[in-house]
């Protein structure tokens, strides 16, 4: 009896001193860490050699894809060249992922991306979510609509249906500018911007909304930007919670480069300037 308690003892030390080895303070080793759930910091990002950047591919001027080379180019895509620049001291240091406003937020929080520089709104509510940088770029929501339609504004636009990105605050912001005028409008989402343009040429929709400068992206012969500015919306870049050193480090960079007008220089260069 003795020696099978003895025997049980040692089975017994043997699994807790075995438990106890994961690290030598007693908590699990980075393998045993759930996967995404590392850090990212500078330093990291040097060990990688490369900036991972959630970055839109459909909306002229800031992401846009190039059919001819294949490489999506923009002002938020040079604003990522300048920070990979610094870290990494390349500029083409960098792996861009297409996101969507449905599509950025999760890849961020798995670790895909590094950050997000995608026409990403800072709102109080993404920022109990997200760190977000100070406003590299502001704006504010628009309609394009249909020239024949002769809407004069959003007071026109009573029980009108109304195509909005997927995930994104403008459906918040129209209803709450359409209450002023005491009507109501329709909303139907989609999960891209040439979606909702497609929509609109069909007549699915009355009207596209989303950002005024992106909708200048849209405009063509038959449609027009109509005079209504509402919710500003400040452009911000989001990094994990977490990820406090980047934050800090990029929002540096914004403030700096805000400070010496390079993003004046790029907002010209691609032809944001307000109109």
């Amino acid at each position: 009896m003795k020696k099978r308690n003895l025997l049980a003892t040692v089975i017994l030390s043997s699994v807790l001193f075995l438990g106890a080895c994961s690290s030598d303070d007693g908590s699990t080793t980075e393998a045993d860490a759930p996967k995404g759930s590392n850090q990212v910091t500078i330093e990291s990002i040097k060990d990688a050699g490369v900036l991972k950047v959630g970055v839109k591919e459909d909306v002229p001027n800031f992401g846009l894809k190039n059919t001819d080379t294949g490489e999506i180019e923009g002002f938020e895509i040079d604003i990522a060249k300048k920070i990979a620049e610094d870290i990494l001291g390349d500029p083409d240091a960098i792996e861009l992922t297409p996101v969507t406003a449905k599509t950025r937020g999760p890849l961020l929080d798995n670790g895909e991306v590094d950050m997000v520089i995608a026409t990403f709104t800072v709102t109080e509510e993404r920022k109990e979510t997200y760190n977000f940088s100070d406003a590299y770029y502001e704006d504010a929501v628009g309609l394009l609509v249909k020239k024949d339609k002769n809407y004069e504004g959003l007071k026109d636009m009573d029980g009108a249906n109304v195509g909005v990105a997927q995930s994104s605050t403008t459906s918040e912001a129209i209803t709450s500018e359409a209450e002023q005028y005491d009507i109501t409008v329709e909303f139907s989402e989609y999960a891209t911007y040439p979606e909702i343009k497609a929509a609109l040429d069909s007549g699915r929709v009355d009207a596209f909304s989303v950002d005024r400068s992106i909708l200048a992206g849209y405009l063509d012969d038959s449609t027009e930007i109509l005079p209504d500015r509402f919710a500003t919306q400040d452009y911000g870049i989001a990094t994990k919670k977490t990820n406090t050193e980047l934050a800090e480090h990029v929002n540096g960079l914004i403030t700096t480069w805000g400070e010496d007008d390079t993003l004046n220089g790029l907002v010209t260069e691609w032809g944001l300037s307000e109109e």
